[in-house]
């Protein structure tokens, strides 16, 4: 048995990443290992009852005395409003609109919190230090200690001249339109990642890889099942370690509602994540498609959950059990983040896909061209081709067995365990230097 080690993670502060760490936590934590979370401190008082040290940063500085608390959501509520409409736009004009602008965001929080970051290593004294992030906090790779980096996005990320490039959502079938697509985004990001590659080195850290906001690690880790990867085309060194799934066992308990117990229709899980869901207008869209028709929905209501009514064929809350309803279910209608992808295809289950920003895009198109799912345009679907797209992911008996079979490979490949394995020993081995 490992003696124990002291694992610092710092996950990016979106519900997708830091759940992946909490499940990878979980498992390290079983093993008798310190598991401590430099989270952003929205996550306070959160990750303690799971049994996790909690030592947390601020990437912005705190309201100024005397301003008004803002509720709970309230800020997620309001970026939406502002930037739904850029949503509407193709992915390679997101590029300057959503896609640089969010850039910008982590990168003023990295600045921000580098100090703070460096206190917390010098207080945990972590043997390994492991981000599940996009972009490069300079502390986590100048504290002399092995840094393991987590990519819980699509893996278009870790890029290729023969892949796809990030955030496009183009398809294998797309080559002719790549070449523009990375020129738009080397015309919208050169400056501003030289301006942060320059500050990172002045920081101590090593050089980035051109137009990379992040390094490797000694140990790499990624989320995504080997049904939808990408490795045929990009293979990876043997750094790289594939975790099919990480799905954690700390939600709540869920039981199915009376009202959706009865009758043998088709039941659906619809979520469009934290953000998706606070655009109003197009959960409506959703809702009314399936209203009328031979489905039960469990809907994931988000931070707007007092501004939607549901059908009677629906039923919802703000905030859902997500790995307790999945397995229930017979199709997900998803905005195609990570983890809902990974989630899904974890427990073979069928989606219709409706991507907004970031690799939603990518997730979803990967989705429908290895034929796990149907992507649909999500500001231009029909209620008609939305109910025939579920129609057509639930008829086909064939097609359901095939998911059945892959959701059961996923779980026995165990992506959890995989990634305490690597991450058990890189500390060992920092032990022995």
């Amino acid at each position: 048995m490992t003696a124990p080690l002291t694992f610092l993670f710092m996950p990016e502060s979106a519900y997708g990443p830091t759940n992946n760490c909490i499940g990878i936590g979980a498992e390290l934590r079983a093993r008798g290992h310190r598991v401590v979370f430099a989270a952003e401190s929205s996550w306070a008082g959160k990750l303690a009852p799971l049994g996790f040290e909690e030592d947390l940063v601020d990437l912005a500085p705190p309201p100024e005395a005397g301003a008004a608390e803002q509720s709970a959501g309230q800020f997620w509520k309001d970026y939406i409003d502002a930037i739904k409409p850029e949503f509407r736009k193709p992915t390679i004009e997101q590029l300057e609109t959503v896609v640089a602008p969010i850039w910008q965001e982590l990168i003023d929080g990295a600045r921000y919190c580098e100090p703070q970051l460096r206190e917390i290593i010098a207080r945990v004294q972590p043997d390994v230090i492991i981000e599940d992030n996009v972009l490069c906090f300079p502390a986590l790779v100048t504290a002399g200690k092995p840094f393991v980096r987590i990519v819980s996005c699509n893996p278009l990320e870790v890029g290729g001249d023969d892949i796809a490039p990030v955030f496009s959502g183009l398809g294998e079938a797309d080559r002719d339109a790549w070449g523009a697509f990375r020129a738009e985004y080397d015309r919208t990001h050169r400056a501003m990642w030289h301006d942060f590659a320059a500050w990172v080195e002045s920081q101590g850290a090593p050089p980035l890889d051109d137009l990379q906001f992040i390094h490797s690690g000694v140990a790499n880790l990624y989320v995504y099942p080997r049904e939808l990867d990408y490795t045929d085309a990009r293979p990876l060194d043997d750094s790289w370690t594939r975790l099919d799934s990480s799905i954690r066992d700390t939600d709540e308990e869920f039981t199915l509602p009376d009202e959706l117990r009865t009758g043998d229709e088709p039941l659906i899980y619809f979520s469009l994540g934290s953000l998706g869901s606070a655009d109003v207008s197009l959960m409506r869209s959703v809702l009314d498609a399936l209203a009328d028709g031979p489905y039960r929905v469990i809907v994931s209501k988000g931070p707007r959950h007092d501004e939607i009514e549901l059908p009677a064929n629906c039923w919802g809350a703000e905030f859902l059990p997500q790995t307790r309803i999945l397995p229930l279910v017979d199709l997900v209608i998803t905005h195609g983040g990570n983890n809902t992808t990974t989630e899904a295809m974890h427990w073979g289950k069928p989606m219709v896909l409706l991507p907004l920003f970031w690799d939603q895009y990518d997730n979803a198109q990967r989705v429908h061209e290895r034929g796990y799912g149907r992507r649909l345009s999500t500001y231009g679907f029909s209620a008609d081709e939305l109910r025939a797209a579920i129609d057509e992911q639930l008829a086909d008996a064939a097609h359901l067995e095939r998911l059945r079979a892959t959701g059961e490979a996923i779980r026995a490949r165990d992506g959890r365990r995989r990634a305490a394995d690597v991450l058990e020993r890189v500390g060992a081995g920092s032990r022995t230097l």
